[in-house]
Formats: C-alpha cells, structure tokens, sequence
C-alpha cells in the first residue's frame, strides 16, 4: 500500500509541476526523486511503478506541447487577422487620398480655370490704374535731354 501512496504523491507532483514544456528539467529531477524513494523497494513492484510514473509523466509532458502548440496555432491565426485587417484600413486610406487628390478631373480643370481667370482679373485692374502713370514716366524719360 506504501508504493500506490508513494505513486500517488508523485503523480500528483508531476501534474502540478509540468503543466508546460519548459519544465523537462524538473520532471527528470521528479523522475529520480520518485526512482530515489522507490528504491527501497527494489522488488518488481517498485519498478513497476516507476515506469507507470515515467508513463504518467510522459503524457502530461506531451499534452503540454499540444496545449502549447495549439496557443502558437491560435496567435498566429490572430496576427494574420489583425494584419488582414490593417492592410485592409491601409488601403481604404489609400485609396480615400488617392480619389482626393485625383478625384473628378472635371472639378479639378474648373477650379483652375476660376483660379487663373481671378488673377487675369486682377492684372487687368492693376495694369489699367497704373498703365496712365507708366506712360508719363516713359514719355518723359525719352523727352528729357541729360548732359
């Protein structure tokens, strides 16, 4: 009865201490600490239950990985959304700026077009109040004789 108690403990160690990969150090201190106490029963038994626990051992430390490997699995179906969807808001930006600058041409050829005839406006106007007093200092520039 003293070895099932004994397994007992050791399973239930093995359970709380390898819950992840990265403990295959403390299962193989684990595995001699049970092959330690288990070796004052050197008989068959003793033996019997060491390899159960190894077993044991061995499936916690497997469905470890799998557990590990489905979070890997899982993170990166999370980044690949998360990419998918920020390439996807990249690109509606993109697309919003580039319909902006470019947008209807129309528009664009329009705006210019009021845009150059204000300024043609307002040479015009300008010209047209100055253009008298332009005249006279050219008129008297050719006129007046310097020695």
């Amino acid at each position: 009865m003293q070895n099932y108690e004994l397994k007992a403990s050791c399973l239930l160690f093995l359970r709380h201490h390898f819950d992840s990969i990265n403990c295959i150090l403390n299962f193989s201190v684990a595995v001699w600490y049970c092959s330690a106490s288990m070796e004052s029963n050197r008989g068959q038994n003793g033996i019997q239950l060491l390899l159960a626990a190894e077993q044991e051992a061995q499936r916690i430390v497997n469905a470890a990985k799998a557990a590990k490997m489905a979070r890997l699995k899982q993170a990166k179906e999370e980044a690949e959304k998360e990419i998918a969807e920020f390439r996807a808001q990249m690109d509606a930006q993109f697309q919003r700026k580039v319909s902006e600058s470019s947008g209807d041409s129309g528009a664009n050829v329009k705006r210019l077009e009021i845009e150059t005839e204000g300024k043609i406006h307002h040479l015009k106007k300008e010209a047209g109040r100055i253009s008298q007093d332009v005249v006279q200092m050219l008129l008297r520039q050719v006129t007046t004789v310097k020695n």
